[in-house]
């Protein structure tokens, strides 16, 4: 009697539907509270500036994948930007799949992170051909200067030069970067105007809202007191008139 066996499946190639890519690396958004709050102002204040650009993209220490069907090649900036995708809700960033790279990233060096920041960082965002990589170093400790920022020119990154004032400009963004009292400072050079939170921009309206009230009250009070003037005068004109024809 004839015996048969199972034929063993023909292997096929893994599609990328098949391969895993990790929403998260376990590692933490940021090495200490300052970080996190420069970091988080920095995003809600780019969130707020392109608010009205749906085609803008602005996420921060999400895990973006650059080469397709290997999840081990990833990176997770700090600060991403990308223009011309959408604002959709993203649980990574893959390459392939969004059809370009970022226009912009950015590191918030430590202690930790410098040394690959200003490295194997560096090195990698300039062969993915992102066009401007900024660094911020909140504790003004571990890079060679606070702020630094590199353009990418005919594939390598150039060193931004600091404007009169200080400020390094992202061609990439249109936006100048500054050390400043917040702990990094954003301005709109077009708009003449600094970058600020949702929260900022709210309480700035309503600061200019009572400075308008206030404004339009002295105002009024200012026609009340010259209408109480002019009337004073007009009862003075009537008497002394009064007293004249009295005379006569």
């Amino acid at each position: 009697m004839a015996t048969y066996r199972k034929k063993s499946p023909i292997p096929s190639a893994p599609t990328d539907a098949e391969i895993f890519y990790p929403e998260e690396d376990g590692k933490p958004m940021a090495v200490s509270d300052l970080h996190r709050q420069i970091l988080m102002r920095t995003l809600q204040a780019f969130d707020e500036h392109f608010a009205d650009r749906p085609e803008v993209y602005v996420s921060g220490d999400i895990l973006m994948y650059y080469v397709e069907g290997d999840p081990r090649k990833s990176i997770s900036p700090d600060v991403l930007i990308a223009f011309g995708l959408g604002k959709k809700p993203r649980g990574n960033y893959k390459v392939w799949e969004e059809g370009k790279v970022p226009d912009f990233v950015m590191e918030f060096s430590s202690k930790t992170t410098y040394q690959n920041d200003l490295r194997h960082k560096k090195d990698l965002y300039a062969l993915l051909r992102i066009q401007d990589y900024f660094l911020y170093d909140a504790e003004a400790l571990y890079l060679p200067a606070p702020l630094m920022g590199f353009t990418l020119t005919e594939g390598v990154y150039v060193p931004i030069s600091a404007a009169v004032d200080g400020g390094l400009h992202s061609s990439a963004l249109d936006l100048d970067f500054h050390v400043a009292d917040v702990g990094l400072g954003i301005y709109d050079p077009t708009a003449e105007a600094w970058l600020q939170t949702p929260a900022e921009s709210a309480l700035a309206r309503a600061e200019t809202a009572e400075a308008r009230a206030e404004s339009a009250l002295a105002r009024a009070e200012t026609a009340e007191a010259r209408a109480e003037t002019a009337e004073a005068e007009a009862v003075r004109l009537r008497e002394e008139l009064a007293r004249l024809q009295t005379r006569r």
